[in-house]
């Protein structure tokens, strides 16, 4: 998206290059398998998996986020299937991998729920949904960045997406995050769930 490719390229690095907290928490003890990045950026979730012996898939809708994180990969000495697409969009594999993990995403809300079905339908049973957001999004300090919070896929709308189906949700929680004392966005909701059959 031309919108994104803008954001990226105003700045030369958008991201200090270290990976979420959330995912060193939660993904930190599993076992290597096949990891898809939703939303990748520049690339520091997704190497830190594959260094760990992961198979990582990582998309983006940026280019020149993708061209940053392939570059950071090939320095890392990290192997990366990186993929230009939206989750809605990419032909991913039905539940293709063992951790699907999306950090801070700004994921269009549909009628058809599009987005959340597919971040569900790549899990494989057995796997770990990890979805991370910015505690507050939805609040009065998104509209006064001139978002609107009912445009975007929410944690609320995750979790109703998991409900009644083969799903266990084993954390679904407010943390702080770790970082600048000054940070814009001092805390995390943190949902984990994992897909039972």
């Amino acid at each position: 998206m031309t919108e994104w490719d803008e954001r990226y390229a105003a700045t030369e690095r958008m991201f200090s290059g270290n990976p979420n907290p959330a995912l060193l928490a939660e993904a930190g003890g599993l076992a290597p398998g096949r990891a898809l990045d939703v939303g990748c950026g520049e690339g520091a979730d997704a190497v830190w998996l594959a260094r760990r012996g992961w198979e990582v898939t990582a998309l983006d809708v940026s280019r020149v986020a993708l061209d940053r994180a392939e570059e950071f990969a090939v320095r890392e000495g990290a192997r990366v299937e990186w993929v230009h697409a939206g989750v809605e969009e990419a032909a991913l594999p039905e539940g293709g991998f063992d951790l699907v993990s999306v950090h801070y995403p700004a994921l269009r809300s549909s009628e058809g729920h599009d987005a959340e079905r597919a971040l569900l339908a790549a899990v494989a049973p057995g796997g770990l949904l990890l979805a991370v957001y910015h505690a507050g999004f939805a609040g009065e300090a998104a509209r006064a960045r001139g978002i609107d919070p009912a445009d975007y896929v929410l944690p609320a709308d995750v979790v109703a997406a998991l409900l009644g189906g083969d799903w266990e949700v084993r954390i679904d929680t407010r943390r702080p995050r770790r970082g600048p004392a000054d940070q814009p966005h001092p805390h995390d909701v943190v949902l984990r769930a994992h897909r039972l059959s």
